[in-house]
């Protein structure tokens, strides 16, 4: 009885919560042992965060002239197939698909089953087939949520932002009220050189960057936004500086709070945290810190189903997968697609061996995102922007991603393998598949196929272009 399409029903605050609460998720909770780890002490590890927080700002300004410039949503695969071309936009997508997308999910779910158990086995670690389970519940739950209405998911996210911002606080009161009180007493020597470990500076940055991540969100959705030309560039910006500030507070709060030896022991940063510092609160922050990791699932398979929904669209991914659902108006074959494979990461993955086994080909892609904006510049010099950033901040953005990638073969030459022909892989598949014509007889199957999974799960193709 109405066109079926994507409504456009993200406002700027909706926009900002996205950035928020992809942002604020286990990053910030787990990350800070992965950082001092590979960084060797307190004083270079913060400035690690605060550059890994100013990179991140590069990165979201360079994303926000790209979302002004191309229309349409999709965020780094469509940067990269308007920019670089069909190939290294395919290539993104099948190792998105298989290997980064899957792997950040199981971090974040693991995290929100460690932290949501954390009270009830405390001091003991939660057994791991609990966490897992109830990891997976999570999960679930929010893949139904974004199947069911984008409104109410929308409406989740900002709500959880808040609490996201609630659970920094209850981190950064105590610890600046103990600093004030003068204990500085983790932070001598705070640059020691005999503990620096600049070999594995790479995957430092690979941790840090994996709390910041998620600034680039809003590019995912960018037809479903209203005002995309101004609310892109302003969402960013606030975002990125109030998570950069939260971020070293947080950061500075742990620390003053727990020696080096705490953090690279602990579990779970801000149960430690909390234990020492403030004991009234030892059952409420793991549970702010769990609505805070699925908050950030909540804005994953949200924007994510949007990458497979454009790539269908575009003709280098099934048709089902650009399919909306009649009434719910939600691209539903896209959201369901990742749980098999989420499912199969949360049941057998290591948070950390995870955490660096998808950061390669992530920054990978994020580079070369942004190495496209400067040679759609050169391209289309006539093209005027809403929003232009100086020719410095992608350049520099670029190098750097690049020169991490590269660096990080020597870091953790295993897992940046396996993540290195993972990507590799999509070679044959785009040249034997999606470049090549299928047969008749093959064709006539898999629209037999589409057809029945199409009346099955009620959904049609868009009917009203939206960019």
């Amino acid at each position: 009885e109405e066109p079926v399409f994507l409504r456009k029903k993200i406002t700027l605050l909706r926009a900002f919560s996205l950035l928020i609460g992809s942002m604020v998720g286990s990053g910030i909770f787990i990350s800070p042992k992965g950082v001092l780890k590979n960084s060797g002490n307190v004083g270079f590890s913060l400035v690690v965060w605060f550059a890994c927080g100013l990179l991140s700002m590069f990165g979201a300004l360079s994303y926000a002239e790209l979302g002004t410039r191309i229309t349409k949503s999709g965020g780094h695969y469509i940067y990269i197939l308007e920019t670089l071309g069909p190939l290294p936009s395919f290539l993104f997508l099948w190792a998105e698909f298989f290997a980064i997308r899957p792997a950040n999910s199981a971090v974040v779910s693991l995290a929100f089953g460690r932290y949501l158990l954390e009270p009830f086995f405390a001091p003991c670690a939660a057994p791991v087939p609990a966490v897992k389970l109830v990891s997976l519940l999570g999960y679930y739950t929010v893949l139904t949520l974004n199947s069911w209405s984008v409104s109410w998911s929308a409406r989740v996210q900002t709500a959880l932002s808040v609490v996201k911002l609630l659970a920094l606080a209850l981190i950064i009161v105590p610890g600046m009220m103990l600093l004030a009180q003068g204990h500085t007493e983790n932070f001598q020597d705070a640059f020691d050189r005999q503990s620096l470990v600049l070999d594995k500076l790479p995957l430092a940055f690979y941790a840090g960057m994996f709390a910041y991540s998620g600034w680039f969100q809003t590019c995912f959705v960018r037809e479903e936004l209203i005002r995309p030309e101004r609310n892109i560039p302003l969402a960013v910006i606030v975002s990125v500086i109030t998570v950069i500030v939260g971020y070293m507070l947080t950061n500075v709060s742990y620390y003053t709070v727990l020696g080096t030896q705490d953090v690279l022991a602990s579990p779970a940063v801000a149960v430690s945290f909390v234990q020492r510092a403030f004991k009234s609160l030892i059952s409420v922050v793991p549970v702010l810190v769990a609505l805070s990791c699925f908050g950030t699932m909540n804005g994953g398979i949200f924007t994510f189903s949007r990458t497979l929904f454009v790539a269908s669209r575009e003709g280098q991914w099934p048709p089902l997968f650009s399919m909306i659902h009649i009434r719910r108006h939600t691209p539903l074959p896209a959201v369901m697609l990742m749980f098999p494979l989420v499912t199969a990461m949360v049941c057998i993955g290591d948070i950390y061996h995870l955490l660096n086994f998808f950061s390669f080909s992530r920054w990978l892609f994020i580079g070369l995102a942004t190495l496209g904006l400067i040679v759609h510049r050169y391209r289309h010099p006539e093209l005027q922007s809403p929003f232009k950033v100086p020719l410095f901040i992608p350049v520099s953005f670029t190098i750097i991603c690049l020169f991490t990638v590269g660096m990080s073969f020597y870091s953790d030459p295993v897992n940046i393998s396996i993540g290195c022909t993972m990507v590799l892989s999509g070679f044959p598949v785009y040249y034997l598949v999606v470049r090549r014509q299928m047969s008749d007889r093959c064709r006539s199957l898999f629209y037999y196929l589409t057809h029945k999974l199409q009346l099955l799960l009620e959904v049609v193709q868009q009917e009203i272009k939206t960019y």
